[in-house]
Parts: C-alpha cells; sequence; structure tokens
C-alpha cells in the first residue's frame, strides 16, 4: 500500500501537498480501500472557507457514506470536476487524478499538527 512519504496525513485519512501557501487535499490509498468503489463525492464550491478538521464534504461508496475533512483551515480555490462525472477516479489514482480540493491556507502552520509518512503507516498497520 502507498504512502508517499512527501504528503502529510491526518487522523481521518485525508492527506495534502503543501505548495506555497495552498494545500492540495484528497484520501489516501488506505481509505479509499476501506470504502470500497466510490459512486459520489459531494464538494465544496470555489470560494467557500474551511476550517481545519471540519467536514467540508461527503464521499460515498458501496459499503459507507463518510464526512471529507479539511486537514488546513483556508479558501477553496479549486475543486477537481473530474471527479463529478468519474468518482471512481479516486479508487484508481488516490494521490494523483483523484485528488480532491485545493486550499489556500489561512494558517500554514496548522500543517504541523498533521502526520508524516512514517506515523501515517504506523497508524494503519
Amino acid at each position: 500500500m502507498q504512502v508517499p512519504g512527501k504528503l502529510l496525513y491526518t487522523e481521518e485519512h485525508e492527506w495534502i501537498s503543501i505548495e506555497g501557501d495552498v494545500a492540495t487535499v484528497g484520501i489516501s490509498e488506505y481509505a479509499q480501500g476501506e470504502l470500497g468503489d466510490v459512486v459520489f463525492i459531494e464538494l465544496p464550491k470555489v470560494g467557500t472557507t474551511v476550517k481545519q478538521m471540519e467536514s467540508f464534504g461527503t464521499i460515498e461508496a458501496v459499503k459507507a457514506v463518510s464526512d471529507l475533512f479539511a486537514p488546513v483551515s483556508g479558501e477553496i480555490v479549486e475543486v477537481n470536476s473530474v471527479l463529478n462525472d468519474a468518482p471512481e477516479t479516486v479508487n484508481k489514482s488516490p494521490y494523483k487524478e483523484g485528488w480532491m480540493l485545493r486550499i489556500r491556507m489561512s494558517d500554514p502552520e496548522e500543517a504541523k499538527q498533521l502526520m508524516d509518512a512514517d506515523t501515517y503507516k504506523e497508524k494503519i498497520s
């Protein structure tokens, strides 16, 4: 199971990749595997403000519906529109094509509260 070392992770299995003040957000390979086949994803609109560890949307799979949580606070600057028509992209490519949204962080220091890859691997093992 992949746990890319350059990413940070939440307790709820979201990951972020940070470039400047923008964080790209998705769910881990572990999370998509636990959910099973993803059939629908509800994401917020661009311009929406999110707070760290509050729900920003939902992901629906054959097995369950789960909330998605913001790893950091800020403003949504982009959503992955591919997921509207092809939510299963999250299953096929959770770390690349299956990203969900990009957040312009209001407090980059919040990222220090997230797990690095080694800590996350321990959590899911």
